[in-house]
Order: C-alpha cells, then sequence, then structure tokens
C-alpha cells in the first residue's frame, strides 16, 4: 500500500514483515503544462533531470545523474536521460534504482533532485512526482506529487537515510531552489541534511 508523502513527512521502509527493503527505484514523472496564447494553446518540452547525491553525513561523497549513470560503488544506478517527459498518466520519466544494501556504511543518505536543465520553471511543469518502488516486486510505497508550479528551476525532491534501528527511511522533502544541474543545488540541500 502507497503512501502519499507530504512535505517534510517521514516514512519507515521496512516491509510489513519488519525485514527491510533491499532494493529501491526512485521513479521521476512529469508533463510540460501546454500554454495558452493568441493562437491556441502548444506545448514546449522541458528536460527535467533526476539526481542522485549520496553523502558521508554532511559530505558529498558520489553522484548520480545523467552524465554518471552509475556511483562508484555500483550501489545506485540512473536508468538514462530523458529529454522531453511525458510518458504517461502516472509513469516514471527517469528512475535512479538503490540497492540499499550495497550502500557503503559511511553513507549515511541520498538525497534525490531534480532540476530544469533547458531552464524552464516549475509553473511550466503539470503530473510531477517522485514516488519510491519497492524494485523487487514493483509495489510503490510512497508518492510525492511535486504541486503549485512556481518560479523555481530545481527541486530537492526527497531522501533516504539510515534510520537508528539499523534500516533505512524515507523523507519527501520538496525544496524549491534555483538551479539547472545538481551542482547548483548543493548549498539548498545542506539545511535537509
Amino acid at each position: 500500500m502507497s503512501v502519499n508523502l507530504t512535505k517534510g513527512q517521514q516514512v519507515s521502509l521496512r516491509k510489513p514483515g519488519g525485514e527491510s527493503l533491499s532494493v529501491v527505484r526512485m521513479g521521476l514523472g512529469w508533463r510540460a503544462a501546454p500554454k495558452r496564447g493568441l493562437f491556441g494553446s502548444r506545448t514546449r518540452q522541458i528536460d527535467l533531470d533526476a539526481s542522485a547525491l549520496l553523502y558521508a553525513e554532511h559530505t558529498p561523497a558520489d553522484v548520480v545523474f545523467f552524465q554518471q549513470l552509475v556511483s562508484k560503488d555500483g550501489s545506485v544506478r540512473h536508468t538514462g536521460d530523458n529529454l522531453v517527459g511525458g510518458v504517461g498518466a502516472g509513469g516514471d520519466d527517469e528512475s535512479i534504482v538503490v540497492d540499499l544494501s550495497r550502500i557503503p556504511a559511511q553513507i549515511t543518505q541520498v538525497v534525490f533532485t531534480v532540476s530544469s536543465y533547458t531552464g524552464q520553471t516549475f509553473a511550466e511543469v503539470r503530473h510531477a512526482h517522485c514516488r519510491l518502488i519497492d524494485e523487487l516486486n514493483g509495489q510503490e510505497l510512497a508518492r510525492y506529487e511535486l504541486t503549485g508550479g512556481g518560479a523555481h528551476t530545481g527541486q530537492i525532491m526527497a531522501k533516504v537515510y539510515r534510520d537508528p534501528a539499523g534500516g533505512w527511511g524515507m523523507q519527501a522533502i520538496g525544496a524549491p531552489a534555483k538551479a539547472r544541474t545538481f551542482q547548483d543545488l548543493l548549498p539548498a540541500i545542506e539545511p535537509f541534511l
């Protein structure tokens, strides 16, 4: 059963039987919002990019994005860059697969971000979502809907983090920022670590 997350909400990534999840996929989906003009409406293509930043406490240790599809240790993998979005209702346009069991012990959190590489604002995006799926059975665990648009070009979506009980948790962040790349988002991520 999926949990619809609100900004700041946290959820455990333990299975109903108490065991920890081993492989999760963060899916990002979006569509371009039509613009109405004098001669009707038109839709401009939008290139959103999903990234995963691996942190050892507050220190960036690695990153997975469209130009580096696999983390150095192989535990995090980007499935490929989508330049236009709009796969379909509820579909994911970009995905990042995280093998939680293979993440090195010094990595305490993985932060998922989205940035508008082409520079369009989120006011031009609709039906955007971030969701976490149990990769082994395809079950959606949690979903965070990006609502409200806005003049920002980046978003700190969510993070998975080691919880004190030894498992993993997820927190929806939903913080807007100005960014065309994950590098632009680094200062904005700091308060959420």
